[in-house]
């Protein structure tokens, strides 16, 4: 901004000063004449001062919060804070995924959990900084997927030493191929879809390998039966790079082999690129001579190789960060459920503490209608000690009103009537007529409580959100939960042994009433 410019501004800023302090002396001027007609003389001037003074107070404190503003701004820089920037790339949004994933470790309780958590953490990041390359080798015993993997050992390392044979336990062997900086380990898994227990733990144990994968590799020697493409239609949903490997080609002829590619890619769709399924011949069939030995025809793998050489050189900085972003979510999903369900069983806790501390009081004092035992069942406290669990502070008036609106809710539906008339047709198969008036209220109390808790629980979990069904749909399902021949029986047979039960012995305790 130049000078000129400025000189403007002055010179616009003093005009307008000017231009107001004219109209408050008009204003002013006008007020005193108005005054004067009504007021003696004497007045005019004090109530005038007084005016004045009151409408600069006025404007002071309005315009306080802003001037507070403006200098609190000042002080911090005057912008907000700024949410962190977006990660630049796959590998950095991994870093801060573990890094979220301490801060809830460090809110779980229980160390043998924690700790195994904390270990597959240190073992992603790890990997993260290692940033080696996995090769996974999926297939059925028949596929020919151990010999697929020694043919691709011995075309890059030569000769392998001891036969594989069949693989019961995953076996592993790094690898390092030209041009490529970063190691590459090649997986072999053991085979699917064997039947027995036995065949179902290996299964298991190559699906673990599959969830650690860079790179997929799925062996097969035709089209995919419908287990093997439930296989392939998993493998896909992982939604890691994957490759399909028609084996034993040497078996078919050219025109054979062409069509069963054909239809191969025709099956796998848009999930795979009609590049990645791929024709190998791992374990040729040896050709008799005549008057010689038999001739063992090379393995047939080079296009395989070519292709698992393309996708590396091209992806495999982005397969390794797909791979390692996506097990950090995996982690972080599963640290987060266990802390979810630490504080489920703290706020249950909690629930159950103030069930039976209102069941205690109602025992003793007795409400004098039905009518008052929603508002009874449903603690303000209680709101706020779940809220707490949850990391949510609550003022006392904003837990009573959560409160209050459970209690009415309660009402409104005609649960606490129905609650009553529950527990009182299951009370009396098993209690006198009077024992069961003098426990109902206090046995409804407890259920009526234990229903509005689960209903908070559930509102928390949702980040303080009732859901789509709004608040009458919570109570409703809890209250339905509540009524099932289970829950209901458990609940009882807890309600006689810490209400009935005091009951009856305070009875017993009391002296006989005198004889008239």
């Amino acid at each position: 901004m130049n000078s000129r410019t400025r000189l403007w501004i002055a010179a616009g800023a003093l005009l307008l000063a000017l231009v107001v302090v004219g109209m408050v002396l008009q204003a002013i001027n006008q007020l005193v004449w108005q005054l004067s007609a009504i007021l003696p003389y004497g007045l005019v001037g004090p109530v005038v001062v007084l005016l004045m003074a009151g409408a600069v107070l006025l404007l002071a404190q309005l315009a306080w919060p802003w001037l507070r503003s403006l200098r609190t701004g000042s002080r911090s820089g005057s912008l907000p804070p700024q949410p962190p920037p977006a990660p630049d790339n796959r590998r950095e949004a991994a870093a801060r995924q573990l890094e979220a994933i301490d801060q809830t470790l460090e809110r779980v309780r229980d160390a043998v959990e924690r700790e195994a958590l904390r270990q597959q953490q240190q073992r992603m990041a790890a990997e993260l900084e290692r940033g080696d390359l996995v090769i996974v080798v999926f297939g059925t015993g028949s596929a020919g997927k151990t010999s697929l993997i020694r043919a691709l050992l011995r075309r890059l390392v030569g000769q392998v030493g001891a036969p594989m044979g069949a693989t019961g336990r995953s076996s592993r062997y790094r690898l390092r191929l030209q041009g490529l900086q970063r190691g590459v380990w090649l997986v072999d898994t053991p085979g699917i879809l064997e039947a027995g227990r036995d065949g179902a733990e290996r299964e298991r144990l190559a699906r673990a390998q599959a969830s650690r994968a860079d790179l997929l590799l799925l062996v097969v020697d035709g089209d995919l039966r419908a287990a093997e493409y439930q296989v392939f239609d998993a493998l896909a949903a992982l939604g890691k790079r994957l490759l399909l490997v028609l084996n034993k080609c040497d078996l078919r002829g050219e025109q054979e082999e062409q069509r069963l590619l054909a239809l191969l890619r025709r099956r796998c769709g848009t999930r795979l690129a009609a590049e990645d399924v791929i024709p190998a011949s791992a374990s040729p069939q040896t050709l008799p001579l005549p008057g010689g030995q038999p001739h063992q025809p090379p393995p047939e793998v080079e296009r395989l190789l070519l292709r698992i050489a393309a996708v590396l050189h091209a992806e495999g900085e982005e397969l390794i960060a797909d791979n390692l972003l996506l097990q950090c979510r995996q982690l972080g999903e599963a640290s987060r459920q266990l802390l979810a369900e630490q504080r489920r069983g703290d706020a249950a806790r909690i629930v159950d503490r103030y069930m039976w501390i209102g069941a205690g009081v109602l025992a003793v004092t007795p409400l004098p209608g039905i009518d008052l035992l929603g508002a009874a069942a449903v603690n303000a406290q209680m709101v706020v000690e779940i809220g707490r669990v949850y990391g949510v502070s609550l003022s006392r008036s904003t837990a009573q009103d959560l409160a209050l609106s459970v209690g009415r809710t309660l009402a409104g539906l005609g649960l606490v009537k129905g609650g009553v008339s529950l527990l009182s047709a299951a009370l009396s198969l098993s209690l006198p007529a009077l024992l069961v008036s003098r426990a109902i209220q206090a046995v409804s109390a407890a259920w009526l409580t234990r229903v509005a808790g689960q209903s908070f629980i559930t509102y928390f979990e949702r980040d303080q959100d009732w859901g789509d069904g709004g608040i009458q749909d919570v109570v409703q399902r809890h209250y339905d939960l509540g009524r099932r021949d289970g829950a209901l029986q458990q609940f009882l047979a807890v309600a006689f042994r810490r209400v009935v039960e005091p009951l009856q012995q305070r009875d017993r305790q009391l002296p006989p009433r005198p004889r008239d």
